[in-house]
Parts: structure tokens; sequence; C-alpha cells
């Protein structure tokens, strides 16, 4: 694998302002400090509770949100602070599947329009003839049928139509895809399909994942490597299968006990019990502090490093041994 990032983040930051009255306003702080690295042809799943910030994540990666502090580099390009016309030549590089496939496409479109709609965008397209050749390969590529391209999406059934917004993502042949919750929506049976063909996209054109998922059992399944994610911040980060074998993070541990079929193999597990704390008002010192089973005073004060606990795999945890 290429070990030259496609993708660096780091210390990035997404806050939301809410208003708290006429003249008041809060601060919702998304995502603290996260750093990380994606390697081309690379599938990085990122998997926490709902609320910890994942999404937010996935969509400043792509500079949909923007972001508060930090930096993200794509190709070795700073695009953190690009301007909306700077930004719009390099979207086809880096392109989204949403969680509904339902609300994400445009129902007064048919499936042919709503796929040639990027590469008409992006000026891709070519004469007519070319166009409709072009989307009858990337549905066919997705498991869909030419003749589809005529029909709209209210006819599909939702794997279907998720085949169809993957379809439209890879039309300007896109070096990365983040796929938030792309298969929450679906029957389970489905989220297989959906799951193997985003594997064989991934290995016959070398396309990077951002995977987002809050089903350890999905992400492990896909992932080269693992992100956790607690109250916007990472806690844990590794090769998928080390992540899940041997979890260094008490909130990773508590993630897997809700999966039977991921048995961590080296630890005994811990549960945790509560309510993910507000956003608003994060605890102090370690995020996860007010859950962990392992709490020590420490942690109520300081906020744990990220530490190496064995070759690139990290947690940030005080009680590590």
């Amino acid at each position: 694998m290429n070990t030259t990032p496609l993708l660096k983040v780091q210390d990035l930051q997404v806050r939301y302002k809410l208003s708290a009255g006429f003249f008041a306003h809060r601060e919702l702080r998304a995502v603290n400090d996260v750093s990380f690295e994606l390697a081309p042809n690379e599938t990085l799943g990122l998997v926490g509770e709902s609320g910890c910030g994942k999404s937010s994540l996935g969509r400043a990666v792509i500079r949909l949100l923007e972001p508060a502090a930090g930096s993200i580099h794509f190709e070795g390009e700073d695009i953190t602070h690009l301007q909306p016309s700077e930004l719009r030549p390099r979207r086809k590089r880096f392109q989204m599947v949403f969680q509904d496939p339902y609300g994400s496409l445009n129902l007064r479109m048919t499936v042919g329009q709503i796929v040639a709609e990027p590469l008409e965008i992006h000026e891709l397209a070519g004469d007519r003839s070319a166009r409709e050749n072009r989307v009858r390969d990337l549905l066919k590529s997705v498991g869909l049928l030419p003749e589809h391209s005529y029909r709209y999406p209210h006819e599909f059934s939702g794997g279907q139509r998720q085949r169809i917004g993957i379809a439209r993502a890879l039309a300007v042949e896109p070096r990365l895809i983040v796929c938030d919750e792309p298969v929450s929506a679906l029957d389970v049976s489905v989220r297989a399909q959906i799951i193997n063909l985003l594997q064989d996209l991934q290995r016959e054109r070398g396309i990077a994942l951002l995977f987002i998922a809050h089903d350890l059992a999905v992400v492990d399944h896909i992932s080269h490597r693992i992100m956790v994610m607690y109250l916007g911040h990472a806690v844990e980060i590794g090769p998928a299968k080390e992540v899940t074998s041997s979890p260094a993070h008490p909130y990773t541990h508590a993630l897997l006990a809700a999966v039977p079929k991921l048995r961590a193999t080296s630890q005994t597990r811990t549960s945790i019990s509560g309510d993910l704390p507000s956003p608003i008002d994060p605890p102090p010192g370690c995020p996860f502090q007010t859950r962990c089973p392992l709490v020590q005073e420490i942690c109520r004060r300081e906020m744990p490093p990220m530490r190496e606990v064995s070759p690139n795999h990290f947690a940030a945890c005080h009680v590590l041994p």
C-alpha cells in the first residue's frame, strides 16, 4: 500500500454556533483537535455513538463544513481555507455517499440525469451520446441495468437507490469517497451487498474510503484501519484487526461488548453506563471520564494525549500500561 498520504488532517476542529437567547450564543464542539492520515486505496473506518462528531468530521474534510481550526491537506495541497470558486474544480477528486439514499437524490430527475449531473457540472460529459454511454457504464459498475437510467428514484428499493448514489459519486472518478453511514438505513442482507460493492470498486479503481458508521462489526469488515471517536475526540486509531482484537481504550472495549461476533482476545471486557455528555458543555479532562469504569483522579483534570500502544496503534487514555 502506498504510504504517501492522500488525505492528511491535523488538529481539526468543527464548531456550531447555537442561539441561547436574544443576545447570547453558545457553541457546540462537534470535532476537537482530530488528526489522522488516509493513504491511497485505503479504508479508514470511523466509529462511535450518535453525536460523537463522525459525520461532522467527514463533511469537514471535504469542505462541506467550514473547519474552525486545524488543517486539511488533500494530495499534498492545503484545502483548508480555499474559497468556493477555488474548491469547485477540486471537488471531483473527493465525493460523498450519504446515509439516506432517498433524501440525497433529486426525485424529479431520472436516474440517468442524476448520474450525469456531476459530469455536466465538471464539464466532463462530452456530447449526448458519450454522456449516455458513460451513464450506462456507471450503472453497470454498481450492479444496475442500463435501462434503469430512464426510471425515477421512487421506483427503486433502498439498496438500489444507494447504488445510484454510489454511481453518481463515481462519475467524476474521485480519489476519495466519504461514506456517511451508507448502510445504516438498509436491511442486513442488503448491507452486505453494498459493502461488498464498495470493496470491489475500491480494488478496481484504487479509491480511498472514509467509512463512517456506528456499527463496529460493519466497520471491522470493510476497514484497513479504524478510528474510534467519543464526544468529538479521537480516542483510538490503529489497524482494524488489532483494534477489535486488542482494544486499548475503555470506550472501544464498551463498543466491542455490544458486538457478540467481535471478541477481544487479550483483555477483559468493560462496560459503560449513563448517557453521552453534551458537546455543548463537555466534562473537563478526559471526555470519557464521566462513564469510564477505570476512571482515576487525573482523568478528571487532564486531557490524555495520544500514545502509541503498539506499532501504528494509538490510544488516548491515562490508564494505559
